[in-house]
Formats: C-alpha cells, structure tokens, sequence
C-alpha cells in the first residue's frame, strides 16, 4: 500500500485532513493547568469540611503524577478553596462571598463588600512621596519638581489577602493626615466626602495577567496565579485627572461585568 495522499475536492485543491492538525489547543497547555481544571470541576460538587483522596489516590484516578497534582492543587491553597494540613490531608474550605458588580458606576471596594456583609480590612499601607512619570507628568497637568504621592495597600478577608491597591495622585491634593490609623483603604471614598472636590468619570481599562513577583509577594500567591487588574484615572466634572489606580484582584473573590446596548 502506498503512501497516503491528500483528498482533493470537486475542483482538485487539496484538502488538509484535520485529524493531523496537530494537537487541540485544551493540549498544549501544561498539564497541571488542565489537571487544575480537572480539580476545579471536582470541588465544585464538594462541601466544605470535605477532605480529597489522598495524594496517591487522586493521582492514581486523574492518570498523573503527585508532582502534577500537587502543582494543580497548589493553585487552589493559593486561592484559599483547599487547605493542606501536614499529617491530617486536604479539605475543601469555606469561601468567602464573591463580589459580583458591574463597572459601569465607580464604587470602592469597601463599598461593595458592604452590601454583602463581607468585612474587608487593611494591611501593608505603603504612602511614599516621588517623582511623577512623563505620562503622570502630563495627564495630572504638574510643573516642574511637582511629586506625587503613591499609596499601596493590601485588601483582606477571612484572614486571606484578596486585592491589592495602588493609587497614585498628586501631591498636596488630599491633606497629609489622610492616610492615619482611620484611613480604611479606599481613596476614592475620601474624595467622595470632600466636596470641594466635584467628580466627573473615571476611564477604566480591564485585564488579566499572570502575577507579578512584587504583587504576588503581598497577595501570598505564585507568580503564576491569574489576576484582574482594573487600571483607571480618575476626573472632575472640569476634566482634570486627579488619581491613577491601579486594582489587582484575586478572581474567586471578584467578578465583574458590564451591561451593553445592542448596537443599531
């Protein structure tokens, strides 16, 4: 029998045969990714308080090594779905509510949590005072030897880090005392009580990236783990920017939406 040959159609162009197209895009990925996926199908059907076959075991079932397993359920200890305790085995916890919003009204963080009764609390303020960057420069309007200040701080719940936040804004534009032991985490709340300060719009760019080694230190994730990030400047009715953020949150704990017209 001789070598096979391409198909050809009524017009004699030949036809690749799909069944060697190389591998399916669901296979190229690593294969703790897909056995995560694998996991993450399993939990859903899993009370908390409810312990995994043990590592040998699920292995076993999944068809993989303990090296893959353990790299796939590492993904969800880093999200806080399952705990590992040394000696006793691993088990499914109890998660705390997810943030579901949409982005078409700007709301703090404390705000939403708020309406669901989630208690959000703050650590690892950071305030420093530095030099803009050209585009902060520009976009805040400063002169020469103008600084701004930085504020970065972590947001958490269940005693587990679920955002971190930076906001970034001129100096002088918010009184020095602001950031004391009563700040709460959220400037835009802060403006919002100042009247002075008469808001417009916010322009709001959502992405996803995988961690940076700084961001996944304070969220005490791996480099790995997949984050939303929301970057946004924010303007007063006169169309001056007085705040650029920057929001990288956890995705179990948030999610967003947005709500669109159908377009005519």
């Amino acid at each position: 029998m001789g070598p096979k040959t391409a198909k050809a159609d009524k017009g004699g162009r030949k036809i690749r045969s799909q069944k060697s197209g190389g591998r399916r895009k669901s296979e190229r990925r690593p294969l703790y990714q897909r056995t995560a996926d694998t996991l993450g199908k399993m939990l859903e059907s899993m009370k908390p308080g409810t312990f995994l076959p043990s590592e040998p075991d699920l292995a076993k079932q999944l068809g993989i090594s303990r090296a893959t397993l353990r790299e796939a359920i590492r993904t969800f200890e880093e999200r806080g779905q399952l705990i590992r305790r040394q000696g006793i085995g691993t088990y499914v916890s109890h998660l705390p509510p997810v943030i579901d919003t949409g982005l078409e009204v700007l709301e703090s963080v404390p705000t939403l949590a708020s309406r669901i009764d989630l208690e959000i609390a703050m650590a690892g303020l950071k305030v420093q005072e530095r030099q803009p960057t050209e585009l902060e420069k520009n976009q805040f309007g400063m002169k020469d030897k103008e600084l701004v200040v930085e504020v970065s701080r972590v947001l958490v719940t269940s005693d587990r880090p679920v955002a971190y936040l930076i906001d970034i804004l001129p100096k002088g534009i918010l009184p020095p005392e602001t950031f004391n032991e009563d700040f709460k985490g959220s400037v835009l709340d802060i403006f919002l009580k100042r009247r002075e300060l008469s808001l417009g719009h916010s322009r709001t760019n959502l992405t996803a990236i995988s961690a940076p080694a700084d961001i996944a230190r304070q969220l005490q994730i791996s480099r790995k783990e997949v984050l939303l990030v929301l970057e946004a400047w924010l303007y007063t009715d006169e169309g001056k920017a007085i705040d650029h953020s920057f929001s990288y949150f956890l995705p179990g704990v948030f999610k967003f939406h947005v709500v669109r017209r159908v377009g005519r």
